[in-house]
């Protein structure tokens, strides 16, 4: 009787012992196990309207950009409202990897040649390794190729650059909400006055709203800190001051198969960091206002 009971607390015990270590073992397996899926589409496009977005292009893929805006509404019926006016800019980013992007570029605006590189520190996702966000650093370059204006001063090659660097954190809050915070400075090696800075600082905010499942309400909007008080690049003239404004733009991303087409309005004329931040001359409430478009074609090489 005494060896049954025993027995029976010995296979009881060990039964007790082997369910907790099948629960251990199953839940390392589980850990070992679990995956982490990314979230992308945060927008449809490398840019939100003006200002770069969180979004990156896949490993391999060339995207060719027509970014283009005629006048201002303001200009007045001589100028048909602005549409017998235009800026254009033209270019080439190439994603070697899908965490990194290289970018070049020509604008008709101040005749300006661009570069970018952007890098995707983190991706948001979910699962293991989980981040509630997506964090981009972007840098890019700008010369400016017009004719040197100033003869008054040495034309160093260095005098016609200028610079910015950004970091873009966003997140993609469901298939219909995207919003996106873009701290950015701004640096000229030139400034037309001794007591301007050369550094620029502003931050964006940019957004997408999914109305259809290819139609998308988009804005970007950049503040800027401190302005220059007058136009880099050419001779300070105090009978022309130069007013800057907060660049605003809004629109709508439409999806037509292998490209994105971006219509909006915005009160900027350039259409790179350094221009848009800096260099946003027109207010919206006084018609400073253009009609513009971006084309995106992704090319897989």
């Amino acid at each position: 009787m005494i060896c049954a009971i025993a027995i029976a607390l010995v296979s009881a015990f060990s039964a007790r012992v082997l369910s907790q270590d099948t629960g251990s073992l199953l839940d390392l397996v589980k850990d070992t196990t679990a995956q982490t899926d990314y979230i992308n589409n945060a927008f449809k496009s490398t840019r939100v309207i003006n200002g770069q977005s969180i979004e990156m292009l896949g490993a391999g893929s060339l995207d060719f950009r027509i970014l283009h805006r005629f006048g201002f509404i303001n200009s007045g019926p001589g100028q048909f409202f602005g549409l017998d006016q235009a800026s254009i800019r033209l270019s080439f980013d190439y994603a070697p990897t899908n965490d990194l992007l290289v970018g070049l570029g020509r604008s008709s605006f101040d005749k300006e040649i661009d570069g970018l590189v952007k890098y995707r520190l983190i991706h948001q996702s979910v699962g293991a390794q989980a981040s509630p966000v997506s964090v981009v650093l972007d840098a890019g370059v700008t010369l400016e190729t017009l004719p040197w204006q100033n003869q008054n001063i040495a034309n160093y090659f260095t005098s016609q650059l200028a610079f910015y660097q950004q970091v873009l954190v966003g997140r993609k809050f469901s298939d219909d909400l995207t919003l996106q915070l873009s701290p950015t400075l701004v640096h000229y090696n030139l400034v037309a006055l001794t007591s301007e800075p050369h550094n620029i600082f502003a931050l964006g905010f940019g957004g997408r709203i999914r109305l259809t499942n290819r139609i998308s309400f988009t804005f970007d909007w950049y503040h800027p800190f401190n302005s220059l008080l007058a136009q880099p690049f050419v001779t300070y003239d105090p009978t022309t001051p130069f007013q800057t404004y907060d660049a605003l733009s809004v629109g709508f991303d439409i999806e037509t198969g292998g490209h994105v087409f971006q219509v909006h309005l915005t009160n900027c004329s350039g259409m790179n960091e350094r221009a848009f931040i800096t260099q946003t001359t027109q207010n919206w409430l006084k018609g400073g206002i253009s009609l513009g478009f971006n084309i995106s074609r992704i090319f897989q090489l």
